[in-house]
């Protein structure tokens, strides 16, 4: 049995940057009844706030969620009738201004300028920078012919560990590039995670949909915790499914 569940959002639990659905609602309480369970992802709280915490049921136990934001440089919690902050690291302002002046020479270099975006392609999340190839606001559809292959932000990857060495640069969601400090991918969240929640990484098992080298979910893998790739948020209901019949297995075998 595994004490803690911990889930990729954009493509694992949800289609990118929408909210949950009713059947994922409904599938992470039952989960929560049986463990403890940590979403970690690349979004900012606000992102966060729309797409998880506010679309849970209300029989879901939230005191036993813990939501990871900008890949885990920050934690909330639900305590007394609300989420709080449990901490964050934040980038510098030199570091910030570096990183931005990367992107727009990486960009340049590479060429991959699509004819269209939609909204703000660079966002600063404070702990991350986040560069999204179509905007913040691209429509579904738009987003999952850019780049289904990661072919193109492999190349923009490359690119940017060449002008920003020491720094984390990861592939996540379905046009994002996620930049942030030395050593912190989601193997540093989930370490972090066990500090905070006292469960040992081989209680946990990792979810997600970018489980390759390269993804923004393989250093779960390499951090050597049990994980599961999943293609999209209709598998990851079949997988949860069949988590939560074994823990209830388990507890009844005891």
């Amino acid at each position: 049995m595994k004490q803690l569940i911990a889930f990729d959002l954009d493509g694992t639990l949800a289609e990118s940057k929408q909210p949950l659905g009713e059947a994922m609602g409904e599938a992470l309480a039952d989960l929560l009844g049986v463990a403890h369970v940590a979403v970690i992802s690349g979004g900012d709280w606000p992102q966060f706030e729309k797409q998880v915490a506010s679309r849970l049921p209300a029989h879901a136990d939230r005191s036993r969620l813990w939501l990871m934001p900008t890949t885990g440089t920050k934690l909330y919690v639900y305590a007394d009738g609300d989420w709080s902050p449990v901490y964050a690291e934040l980038f510098d302002a030199a570091q910030k201004a570096a990183i931005l002046k990367a992107f727009d020479a990486a960009l340049e270099a590479t060429g991959f300028v699509p004819e269209q975006t939609w909204g703000e392609r660079i966002e600063d999340r404070g702990s991350q920078i986040t560069f999204s190839a179509l905007g913040q606001q691209a429509p579904i559809h738009a987003k999952e012919g850019w780049d289904p292959d990661f072919a193109k932000r492999r190349i923009i990857q490359a690119d940017l560990q060449q002008r920003l060495p020491g720094l984390s640069i990861n592939m996540g969601g379905a046009t994002s590039i996620d930049i942030t400090r030395e050593g912190v991918d989601k193997a540093y969240g989930l370490k972090k995670l066990r500090d905070a929640s006292s469960i040992a990484l081989d209680a946990m098992m990792f979810i997600g949909d970018a489980i390759f080298p390269g993804g923004n979910d393989y250093p779960a893998q390499q951090l050597g915790l049990d994980t599961v790739r999943v293609r999209d948020p209709q598998e990851t209901l079949a997988v949860i499914a069949a988590i939560v019949a074994c823990q209830k297995q388990g507890v009844r075998a005891r």
